[in-house]
């Protein structure tokens, strides 16, 4: 970790005050911010860097994009919260725009990306029982090695990452790993008529922003529907223009049966999550049988339709599909002896780091702090690079200088 007197006497302030006071669950980056704009966010002593983790991804619009502020600030001052005992007057305008632009009957509304996976694994059961016939907690439903759907106890439960199951059991049944990227693994899995799901990251992010071959994700949407399964995709990271399309499955014009969204759809202001569905999947669940006290909250529909009509009017989609391109064409062109592998799709990208030192990765993003852009590593030689949706062929250029620079230092 970088030396604690090489930091500044305000950044330890904080940094003292979270060690002694907060739980801890995670390990950042030795920064403290306090102010971000666009792509860029600013720490305690007013140091300017690129942002390019973006919340991960759950500021795609940028930070505080002035449209979705706006928005958030009047809804803010007029009402906020009902729960779910009460109507209010902009939830059903919600529920109409995401289901007509997303192209689905029905709309759940949650908070967190992790309760949207939860409520997609519900529906995918009840549907099993009601619809399918699967016989009484019988269900089964498939996911892929090194996903990440989440930390509560039934996603962990499903996890190939030991450190997030570790003294967690007895863990929720009723889930079977197959590799990710592997349709003959798929099609086995499939022939035990007591599955209900496959549930499916079009990307795997948090395993390094690992794609699969083209025609995985068309193949496997075409597997589930001749054996009855339901495709749940699982878009919180890679949707919502991150990948150069609105959703991932997009590439691949793929519909999933249940659709899982988050992160960016609140323009990274709040937590705001959303699982849409046809009716024959979605009626199953009846008033009392799931629910959020928060969920389909007025602030956060109203944030939430702003967000989405932003990604469309600026035209988001498209500047990660060109930008992003030409982030991985410089990032290969810098042909760093660190660098073994360069992958990604729109502005959702990763470097495998090639060094035996397990620390390397690390010490590259701090390297690249101390040059003003901020990343970081997954397990343990791969970073992520996911800026802002905003970001320009300009900055892509300086960025790629400072990552170019930051790998020199070593």
């Amino acid at each position: 970790m970088q030396a604690v007197n090489s930091l500044s006497e305000k950044t330890r302030h904080y940094l003292d005050l979270e060690d002694k006071y907060g739980a801890h669950n995670y390990h950042p980056l030795p920064v403290v911010l306090s102010k971000g704009s666009g792509v860029y966010v600013w720490d305690v002593d007013d140091k300017r860097y690129y942002d390019f983790l973006s919340g991960y991804s759950a500021v795609n619009h940028g930070h505080c994009h002035p449209r979705i502020i706006d928005v958030f600030v009047q809804q803010a001052q007029q009402l906020t919260l009902t729960s779910r005992a009460f109507h209010n007057n902009i939830l059903g305008e919600y529920e109409e725009y995401i289901t007509r632009f997303f192209g689905y009957e029905k709309v759940l509304p949650m908070n967190t990306g992790v309760e949207a996976v939860e409520t997609g694994i519900k529906l995918a059961r009840r549907w099993g029982y009601e619809v399918k016939g699967v016989p009484a907690n019988r269900a089964k439903i498939i996911v892929c090695d090194q996903n990440f759907h989440g930390r509560t106890v039934s996603v962990i439960s499903f996890s190939s990452d030991d450190s997030s199951k570790r003294d967690f059991g007895p863990f929720t049944p009723g889930f079977e790993a197959i590799p990710y990227n592997d349709i003959p693994a798929l099609e086995l899995a499939l022939q035990d008529k007591n599955v209900v799901a496959f549930l499916v990251e079009p990307i795997q992010g948090e395993a390094g922003v690992v794609v699969p071959d083209e025609g995985y994700l068309s193949r496997a949407a075409a597997i589930c529907k001749e054996a009855n399964v339901l495709l749940i995709a699982d878009e919180i990271q890679t949707g919502l223009a991150r990948t150069g399309k609105m959703l991932a499955c997009d590439h691949e014009g793929v519909r999933p049966d249940i659709l899982l969204l988050g992160k960016a759809l609140s323009g990274g202001t709040m937590p705001v999550s959303a699982v849409l569905a046809d009716n024959e999947i979605m009626m199953t669940i009846k008033p009392g049988d799931h629910g959020s006290t928060y969920g389909g909250n007025p602030l956060a529909c109203k944030v939430a339709i702003t967000a989405l009509q932003v990604l469309v009017d600026e035209q988001m989609a498209e500047n990660s599909r060109i930008q992003g391109a030409h982030f991985r064409k410089e990032l290969t062109a810098i042909n760093s002896p660190y660098i073994s592998i360069v992958r990604g799709k729109g502005l959702f990208n990763a470097i495998v780091i090639d060094r035996p030192n397990k620390d390397a990765a690390w010490e590259i993003c701090l390297a690249m702090k101390d040059n003003g852009l901020l990343a970081k590593p997954t397990h343990g030689d791969r970073i992520r690079f996911a800026p802002p949706l905003t970001i320009t062929r300009p900055q892509i250029n300086e960025c790629v200088g400072i990552i170019k620079t930051s790998l020199e230092r070593f």
